[in-house]
């Protein structure tokens, strides 16, 4: 269904807004707001209709249902002056009061323009088969007692449960998996039969009030070792223990993941890189915060969107690389704030399920000094994946922005001992936001520089 008002579409099915032919980038929230409103339009709203309808019934802030209203206004070239389209009514609540025409879905293809201005002709967003494959095998329980397989089974499903939240991956089920419990077969087997590059296996041993957990992630097509640890833990509680385990394994296994599908892209003759490969080789020069290799990165992953313009991580990453440059004075911000705006929201927009597009996002509202609306995109975030760790530094580097200088070090301080989740050199963490007269706070983290690599968490001085 499509809605057409003021030289607007609103398209219900393709979840998309057009003023004229011009695609008009919101985030998703803003698209359901605006269309609960037009959906509505016969009656006023009130807030708590809002609230139940696109929060859920969570209590928010009135500035932040304040600041969505005008974002709805704002897509559809209305103001709070004119009130053209969206009437605030007294006391009582808004109301949608432009005229309508309904019309049925557009079927035709759609061009998407993306962020350096260029237009191509839309593809489905990259299936999940065309993403690399994680298995994590039960573990082995070799401490011979029957009743400890609650552990080892409940530290792979952890680590199930986990991983999942790298939408850069996808991650085999635990019912697929586990069907391989207690037999010995081979990886490129199971590579085969489940259609994965990877596949994580460990075992676990318990004995006098301790555990002893060793963990591998194996290349399917090498049928090699790319990452092996062994973790030793006092088991004073079960849960805890198996929490700390869990997350450091994944810290340890991300990178390591995103190195092996670099080496695997490099092996490729440049003609044959789809937009996956091109993504993997942009993010090891992003890492590398040099201005010639974001450069390189931007280069690359203009390359990725040009294949697939859908690909939410590739315009997530350019959004976050565009701002960092205007942030260190590499490229003017007049210039780079609109192109990562753009590409916050396209990436919002194709993959919402990402922490990387709520980070990319969360920038680009800081560089257009929208603060509130930035703190909000990094909780989002941070709710998709707790374990982010380049949005946990910039995150807390924005609330000591705002001055709640305690939530900022909580939110910053507890992954400074363990490396950067999403960085497989752990060298760039300082959140790209505009600079401002009250980045005045330093402030040092109580854990060694040598044990997270002098890793700089904000160019205000929170650092390890």
């Amino acid at each position: 269904m499509r809605f057409m008002f003021a030289d607007h579409t609103l398209d219900i099915d393709l979840r998309e807004l057009k003023r004229g032919a011009i695609p008009v980038p919101v985030e998703p929230q803003v698209f359901d707001l605006l269309t609960y409103l037009v959906k509505n339009r016969d009656r006023v709203v009130t807030k708590d209709d809002l609230l139940g309808a696109i929060w859920g019934g969570r209590i928010v802030a009135d500035s932040t249902l304040a600041s969505r209203i005008n974002a709805v206004r704002k897509a559809v070239g209305d103001s709070g002056e004119e009130q053209k389209l969206i009437r605030t009514i007294a006391r009582r609540g808004i109301r949608f009061v432009g005229d309508v025409e309904l019309r049925p879905a557009d079927k035709r293809a759609r061009e998407v323009t993306t962020p350096n201005g260029k237009e191509y002709s839309a593809r489905v967003a990259i299936p999940q088969s065309e993403r690399r494959g994680i298995a994590v095998l039960p573990f082995v329980n070799m401490s011979g007692e029957a009743d400890q397989e609650y552990f080892s089974d409940g530290m792979s499903e952890d680590i199930i449960f986990a991983l999942s939240k790298l939408r850069w991956f996808f991650v085999i089920a635990r019912n697929s998996s586990f069907t391989y419990k207690g037999k010995s077969v081979h990886i490129k087997q199971i590579g085969e039969e489940l259609g994965v590059g990877y596949v994580v296996e460990g075992s676990v041993r318990k004995e006098a009030g301790r555990v002893r957990i060793t963990v591998q992630l194996n290349d399917v097509a090498t049928g090699s070792h790319v990452w092996a640890e062994r973790y030793d833990r006092e088991l004073a509680d079960v849960f805890a223990v198996q929490d700390e385990i869990t997350e450091a394994i994944v810290a340890a296994i991300e990178p390591q993941l995103y190195r092996a599908e670099h080496r695997r892209a490099r092996r490729k003759p440049p003609e044959n890189l789809d937009a996956w490969d091109l993504v993997m080789r942009a993010l090891v020069h992003f890492w590398r915060v040099t201005r010639e290799d974001h450069r390189q990165a931007q280069e690359l992953l203009e390359q990725a969107i040009a294949i697939d313009p859908n690909y939410a991580q590739a315009l997530a990453v350019l959004a976050v690389s565009h701002t960092f440059g205007a942030h260190m004075g590499w490229e003017s911000a007049a210039t780079a704030t609109p192109i990562a705006e753009r590409a916050g929201l396209a990436a919002v927009q194709y993959d919402g399920e990402d922490p990387w597009s709520h980070l990319a996002l969360a920038c680009a509202h800081a560089w257009r000094g929208r603060i509130e609306d930035s703190v909000a995109a990094y909780e989002t975030a941070l709710r998709l994946n707790p374990n982010f760790s380049l949005a946990l530094g910039c995150y807390g580097t924005m609330l000591s922005y705002t001055g709640r200088w305690r939530e900022g070090a909580e939110a910053a301080h507890p992954r400074c001992a363990s490396r950067h989740v999403s960085s497989p050199r752990s060298t760039m963490a300082s959140p790209p936001l505009p600079p401002s007269p009250k980045a005045t706070i330093a402030r040092r983290s109580g854990c060694p520089a040598s044990s997270c690599g002098s890793t700089v968490i904000s160019w205000w001085g929170i650092a390890c």
